[in-house]
């Protein structure tokens, strides 16, 4: 039985840099008041003066992204002819015209140290202290804040390289992707071509990664080639039991592996999410009449107290924290495993259900997960223009490989401020590929979760070699997702949600996704922001449902 909860994210916290220097939750305020003037959002003259550069088809040819929002009333746009960030306030206009106000002009953030590379995307973390400028050929974050220069509208802001001593210059490393961790302001993910998923931290510097984990997808006595098959993409896991601990990877066969736990020194989470997950491997875990979940569950328990001292301490506590601080903590003589590759099943007519490989054509291109009720969601595009969506069939636990001992950095204090380990595949059991399998048959087991496959959705895109596909989630309809490509964009809303009817009472039925074109393609970088931006713009404030598109 799967269960879902819906949570709201712990509490902003502020960041400390590897300079003791105290990032503010918020930038700086803008422009006086005073002198500015607002306009609709497609006006304004910095999407104007970038609508006119067309000379970085560089970029173009990559999922390019140059627009990021604070969640707030910030928007910020990297102008790749100027090389400087853009950072424009906005705000809701009269209510009967439904449009979005931008404050113009301006502020101008500017790095303190020129940029050697193209920036092709952008992200913001999630206090809006930072900002990510990310190219192929350098990686750097920018801090917003700064000073005030003689420069009208302008600041200096402290940018620093990331990883420098691993990606590019002289290394042939190439970053595949990079994103923020949803429960840390400082820390953020970097899947590399060299199989290695690295953790950095903020606080702590940017040089050397915080973790390492070493991806061995390749189970012993395969005879599949290494180079047959390489990681494309990555995402963190969610709102959901042991998915806020977990990491899953894409590889460009279209196989998906699930690294648990993953946890960022220092991350913040709720306490009673925890206090869940502790209660239910000590009850279902340590009293279960199979040896290995018993183990399993052992191993579990002991990571929990020591990354969260407070769930050993509850007893002896009256009262307990809202949210509570993950400790640097590793299991001395374990190492997380690389669960998968994650077997697909199909349902079938008969009583069996079959596995069947993923009748998609090309390579896997890009990843997306979704939670949707009690459905937990994983979506791969493919080259050849095609949707995978399947849903994980049972819950993710976490596995570690015995015997198997992780490196580990220590400070002068002996605290732990570093790891690295090489995380080896562990597959299913092939005795316990079958959905029908009772509980306590597979809870706690060291097993990967099964994949259903509910759909294959075919884009029916133009050029098929080409295609670079995109995905994100309506942030307020987490059943629809948006789908940016060479062909244009399209929505696709799933109705089938087999856990989430199931629970409603739906009928079981298996229908097919909904495929709506929303915009036709554009040569323009500039629409690519536009496209990306007209979905979130619609929670700029929580109770309008607004839409912005800007002019081509």
């Amino acid at each position: 039985m799967r269960f879902g909860f819906g949570i709201s994210s712990p509490p902003d916290s502020t960041t400390t840099t590897a300079n003791t220097l105290q990032l503010p939750a918020s930038p700086p305020p803008s422009t006086p008041k005073e002198e500015l003037q607002w306009v609709p959002l497609q006006h304004h003259p910095v999407f104007s003066a970038v609508h006119g550069d067309n000379n970085h088809s560089s970029a173009a040819k990559t999922a390019a992204n140059l627009l990021a929002w604070d969640g707030a009333s910030r928007l910020y746009v990297w102008d790749s002819h100027k090389r400087c960030l853009h950072r424009i306030s906005i705000r809701l206009g009269e209510a009967e015209s439904n449009t979005i106000l931008a404050a113009s002009p301006s502020k101008v953030l500017q790095a303190d140290a020129q940029l050697k590379f193209d920036v092709y995307k952008i992200s913001i973390n999630k206090n809006g202290s930072a900002l990510l400028l990310s190219g192929m050929e350098g990686l750097c974050v920018m801090y917003l804040y700064g000073r005030s220069t003689s420069k009208e509208n302008t600041m200096i802001c402290r940018t620093v390289s990331i990883g420098s001593e691993i990606y590019f210059n002289k290394n042939i490393i190439r970053t595949l992707q990079i994103s923020w961790h949803p429960y840390s302001e400082s820390h953020m993910g970097i899947l590399s071509s060299d199989s290695v998923f690295r953790i950095f931290n903020l606080s702590s510097g940017l040089d050397k990664p915080e973790q390492e984990y070493y991806l061995q997808p390749i189970e012993p006595g395969s005879s599949r080639k290494v180079a047959s098959s390489c990681p494309v993409s990555f995402s963190f896991g969610g709102d959901h039991l042991w998915d806020r601990f977990s990491v899953f990877t894409l590889f460009s066969d279209g196989s998906v592996y699930i690294l648990c736990p993953v946890v960022p020194f220092g991350s913040v989470y709720k306490w009673e999410l925890l206090l869940e997950i502790y209660s239910d491997a000590q009850i279902c875990g340590l009293n279960s009449h199979h040896p290995e979940a018993v183990s399993t569950s052992s191993l579990a328990i002991s990571w929990l107290e020591a990354t969260f001292p407070e769930l050993a301490k509850q007893a002896e506590e009256s009262g307990h924290p809202l949210a509570v601080k993950a400790q640097p903590y590793v299991l001395l003589d374990s190492a997380v495993s690389l669960q998968g590759p994650l077997r697909k099943l199909c349902l079938s007519e008969g009583p069996d259900d079959e596995i069947k490989a993923a009748p998609c054509e090309g390579r896997a291109v890009s990843f997306l997960y979704d939670i949707v009720g009690k459905d937990t969601l994983l979506i791969t595009a493919w080259s050849g223009g095609q949707l995978q969506i399947e849903a994980l069939a049972d819950e993710i636990q976490p596995v570690w490989n015995v015997n198997s001992r992780p490196r580990l950095s220590v400070d002068v204090h002996n605290h732990v401020v570093g790891v690295a380990m090489i995380c080896e595949s562990v597959s299913n059991d092939m005795s316990m590929l079958k959905l029908n399998q009772p509980p306590d048959y597979t809870v706690w087991m060291a097993q990967p979760p099964l994949l259903l496959t509910l759909a294959i959705v075919d884009l029916a895109l133009p050029n098929k070699n080409e295609t670079l596909i995109t995905m994100f989630v309506d942030p307020l309809i987490s059943e629809r997702i948006y789908c940016l490509h060479n062909g244009g964009t399209d929505s696709i809303i799933l109705h089938f949600l087999p856990f989430t009817n199931q629970s409603t009472g739906k009928d079981d039925k298996m229908r097919s996704p909904s495929v709506n074109p929303v915009l036709s393609p554009r040569r323009n970088i500039f629409i690519i922001w536009s496209l990306w931006f007209s979905s979130f713009v619609r929670l700029v404030w929580r109770f309008v449902d607004c839409w912005t598109y800007f002019p081509s």
